[in-house]
């Protein structure tokens, strides 16, 4: 057997592993689930589960991981989109990884993630507002504001993903880029007129 048939074989393992955890945390408390649970939603054998993971935390923990590390890369490649597909990369990325972001917005979760992805996206929107400005620094007002269209957009995904996506993402993100620019364009206008 090849080490790439292996490779996609542990990839689809993982994959339903993480689609049955995710399903089971958007009914549940994490320590409210059991591995037979899992296994049983993933059509796995308890052996399987135990070759990728040493139990539900360390399933939670890795998947995490994996979810951050891909947002720290989608925050990257934001970075190079015009403003006008920004909200476009961004829902269809949330439709991509609907299982990751189901995980990030349950209500069962620790709220760990949504405040980290939050913080990637204050991350970009200050570089990009920054850049835009020609500015070298940051200053409370401006992270006020920056905070505040991060929560915004966070909270949209949130409501979307919690819906289970039944608008399009064409219409989410429409709403986004008219509700953000309206706040962008409000905060200038006052910071120009404030200082």
């Amino acid at each position: 057997m090849s080490e790439k048939t292996e490779d996609r074989r542990t990839r689809k393992t993982k994959k339903a592993i993480c689609d049955a955890f995710a399903e089971l945390l958007a009914e549940k408390e994490l320590h409210r689930i059991t591995v037979k649970e899992i296994i049983e939603k993933a059509d796995i054998s308890r052996v399987t589960f135990y070759n990728h993971y040493l139990d539900i935390y360390d399933l939670s923990d890795k998947f995490e991981e994996n979810i951050m590390l891909d947002a720290a890369l989608l925050v990257l490649d934001l970075e190079d989109v015009p403003y006008e597909d920004f909200f476009s990369h961004l829902t269809g990325y949330v439709t991509d990884n609907r299982t990751a972001f189901k995980m990030m917005f349950s209500p069962n979760g620790t709220n760990k993630l949504r405040f980290k992805f939050c913080a990637l996206l204050e991350g970009l929107l200050r570089q990009l507002y920054l850049e835009d400005r020609s500015l070298t620094e940051s200053n409370a007002n401006i992270d006020y504001m920056i905070r505040y269209r991060a929560q915004g957009i966070v909270s949209v995904l949130e409501t979307w993903v919690q819906d289970d996506l039944r608008e399009p993402a064409a219409v989410i993100a429409q709403i986004m880029s008219v509700l953000d620019g309206s706040i962008e364009d409000q905060f200038t206008d006052w910071m120009q007129k404030h200082g």
